[in-house]
């Protein structure tokens, strides 16, 4: 049984980092091109950065560009988001996922950012 499991969310002020992690069981992320999606309140779930199955491509959403960095650890099977510079419109609950959404999607992670 696949399970996700997204955790490192938490309160933090503007300007602040956290570092997010998504652990995956059941299933071997080196197969896997995979991100993390975001979804605000009242808003659709959107991509915010993938990484290449190498871990050698990244990509990110534009307005994150500088200030979050997305890596794996293919030897603990997990994926990370180091966000730093964290601004409020990046308050949203975290998921880890393919682009196709090919893994269960976890619980997510809730990230709030307010001073």
């Amino acid at each position: 049984q696949v399970q996700v499991v997204e955790s490192g969310g938490g309160l933090v002020q503007p300007g602040g980092s956290l570092r997010l992690s998504c652990v995956v069981s059941g299933f071997a992320l080196d197969y896997l091109n995979i991100g993390w999606f975001r979804q605000a309140p009242g808003k659709e779930r959107e991509s915010v950065s993938c990484i290449s199955r190498s871990g050698r491509v990244t990509n990110y959403k534009d307005s994150v560009k500088g200030r979050f960095t997305i890596s794996r650890d293919y030897a603990k099977n997990t994926l990370y988001l180091q966000m730093n510079d964290l601004q409020r419109e990046d308050t949203a609950v975290y998921y880890c996922n393919t682009l196709a959404g090919f893994l269960p999607w976890g619980q997510g992670t809730e990230v709030t950012v307010s001073s």
